[in-house]
């Protein structure tokens, strides 16, 4: 049973009129005969389907739940669109996805369909956990981003309270980022640290490492290490302590070991007798480090996330593509 309380907007209106406005999947021919069974009362006594509502009124309606339902309206884009997502994890607050090279995350001026951010919220729409014709519902949003020809997890949240949170540990660096990626040459040492400024200068695309600290740039810092060298390329591992527009590309590109087949801050003298055409760089793993409250998200601390099978990774260093090296810390 549930009750409601007639507002003063509702005063002088005939019940079965206002049945059909407040309950539109409850058919008029079982409302006529719900009423007659006393299922319908007005302060507690049997009603007339004409009977006319004053504010103050408490209407009792013993009827099934399905009846109280609201239709929803129908969204004519996400409910036709089929998502294609590779789904790392998924609970009620996040949704990690494998985001594949050459889609881009969010929609731009050249691609509204087509990306990471709208299959998201097509795949979630058609599980009804998001509504998109709702006013004011939470969109399900992007916390991180990956360049188009960069695979990778990209971390979406799926509640307003994940996202805050979210956004918070990773600007705290409370969620460690990792990626694989193929360099030309041996970097030496093989493992260390990439401490430079990087300036991103507004209308262009590129951006520039500097040695030295100048206005407008920011600090960049990678972690890596060497983890195989093969035929003129390194397999590297890179943990991202910063997170600077095209980073591990643009330092690798002045350290002179420019990614292969980065199109953008390469050498395409290098590339060539590689045939390939866009950066050899996989965002492969997450690790939730919590150091404070987390909220809803606090199940996901101390635990990794990673994709163990990366296309280049067995095109060019087929021997290390099913190295333990690869396999999480933590699995799950």
């Amino acid at each position: 049973m549930r009750e409601f309380s007639i507002q003063s907007r509702d005063a002088g209106k005939r019940l079965d009129r206002w049945l059909s406005q407040e309950l539109p999947a409850l058919p008029m021919g079982l409302m006529q005969k719900f009423i007659r069974l006393k299922r319908v009362k007005i302060n507690g006594k049997a009603a007339q389907r004409d009977a006319r509502l004053a504010e103050g009124d408490v209407l009792q309606l013993y009827l099934n739940d399905e009846y109280f339902e609201k239709p929803r309206s129908i969204d004519p884009f996400l409910s036709k669109l089929h998502p294609r997502l590779s789904i790392v994890f998924e609970n009620e607050h996040v949704l990690l996805v494998d985001k594949r090279p050459g889609l881009i995350t969010h929609p731009d001026e050249h691609e509204k369909v087509n990306t990471l951010l709208t299959h998201a919220r097509a795949y979630l729409y058609q599980k009804g956990e998001y509504d998109s014709m709702m006013p004011g519902a939470f969109a399900p949003a992007l916390c991180n981003r990956i360049d188009r020809f960069t695979g990778g997890i990209v971390i979406l949240a799926k509640t307003e309270q994940a996202m805050h949170i979210l956004n918070r540990k990773i600007r705290e660096r409370e969620v460690e980022k990792r990626y694989l990626c193929i360099v030309h040459g041996r970097v030496n040492p093989p493992s260390g640290l990439l401490d430079n400024a990087i300036l991103k200068q507004q209308g262009q695309k590129r951006v520039t490492v500097l040695d030295h600290d100048v206005s407008d740039a920011q600090r960049a810092q990678t972690r890596y290490r060497t983890l195989a060298c093969r035929d003129g390329l390194s397999l590297m591992e890179c943990e991202l302590l910063t997170g600077r527009t095209h980073q591990i590309r643009a330092q690798f590109a002045h350290l002179r070991h420019p990614l292969l087949g980065d199109n953008q801050y390469g050498d395409p003298r290098l590339d060539k007798r590689y045939h390939r055409h866009y950066q050899a760089l996989y965002a492969y793993r997450l690790d939730f480090r919590f150091t404070s409250d987390a909220g809803v998200l606090a199940p996901l601390n101390g635990r990794s996330w990673q994709v163990n099978d990366v296309a280049f990774v067995r095109e060019y260093f087929p021997e290390f593509a099913a190295d333990p090296l690869l396999s999480p810390s933590n699995p799950q």
